[in-house]
């Protein structure tokens, strides 16, 4: 459901009436749907998800400003700007972040060196490869 696009309201106007109501989150990055982090034909579950969510959020918390969880079964798969890879693999920060990933119940947490790239769950389809 959409109910600010069914209201016809565009990006733009929702960023500035979040702005003037003093909402926090009013510059927040715009994030494609969860469910682009499962790979076609994966169960999605409101479990899965929040798994997702939750991973997402525990690097953002980090200052990973740019990200995806992509998830594989007992696997998240992060990817991140290439510019944030030292940062990530930094021994405190990894190590806060495999734990609490893990914890979120997913066994591995790898880091994807390819980095960020939207649509990479579309690599599952086929045989494609990314550009």
């Amino acid at each position: 459901m959409s109910p600010l696009k069914d209201a016809g309201l565009s990006k733009r106007e929702i960023r500035d009436l979040s702005r003037e109501k003093g909402l926090p989150t009013w510059s927040k990055q715009s994030f494609a749907c969860l469910a682009s982090r499962f790979a076609f034909g994966e169960v999605i579950s409101e479990e899965r998800l929040g798994m997702i969510d939750a991973a997402e959020q525990i690097l953002l918390e980090r200052g990973i400003r740019q990200v995806r969880v992509r998830f594989h079964g007992a696997i998240a798969r992060i990817e991140v700007q290439p510019d944030d890879f030292a940062h990530l693999v930094d021994s405190d920060v990894r190590e806060d972040v495999i734990r609490n990933i893990r914890a979120l119940g997913f066994k591995y947490v790898t880091l994807d060196l390819g980095g960020y790239q939207t649509g990479s769950m579309n690599m599952t389809i086929g045989g494609q490869t990314l550009n």
